[in-house]
């Protein structure tokens, strides 16, 4: 009886194991990438600037409805004036970020309230503008 002796090893990597497995991840990443983005869904304005750097930074944020958000916490606009204050002593950038729905009567309000508790440095937060070209 032959035998053939001859055989050689299979030098051909099988990569349909490493697709598999890619296309998982791709589907897992896809799913919960959108979940990652913490935070209070607003409309803000659209207006050309820079972007800010990401340093720690507090922000008040007004909704549509007219409520208040400090730092992602909903607060009242009597606890924010008493929280400012107390803020104030560290002298921070402070950010408003306000729904473009929001009467600017009531977004002047809030600036007077930051101005009234201390705070120098009040940036305003907007959404880039995309031009084309």
């Amino acid at each position: 009886m032959k035998t053939n002796r001859n055989r050689t090893a299979l030098s051909e990597i099988n990569v349909t194991p490493l697709v598999d497995v890619m296309l998982v991840l791709l589907i897992i990443f896809m799913v919960t990438a959108p979940l990652m983005q913490q935070g209070i869904d607003i409309n803000l304005p659209q207006a050309k600037g820079k972007e800010l750097p990401p340093e720690e930074r507090i922000s008040i944020v007004i909704k549509k409805g007219g409520a208040l958000f400090l730092n992602d916490n909903s607060i009242s606009k009597a606890d924010l004036l008493v929280k400012l204050t107390a803020i104030s002593k560290r002298n921070p950038d402070v950010f408003l970020k306000a729904d473009k729905d929001v009467p600017y009567g009531t977004v002047v309000e809030i600036m007077g309230e930051v101005k009234e508790a201390g705070i120098e440095k009040l940036g305003m937060v907007t959404e880039p503008k995309i031009s084309f070209k």
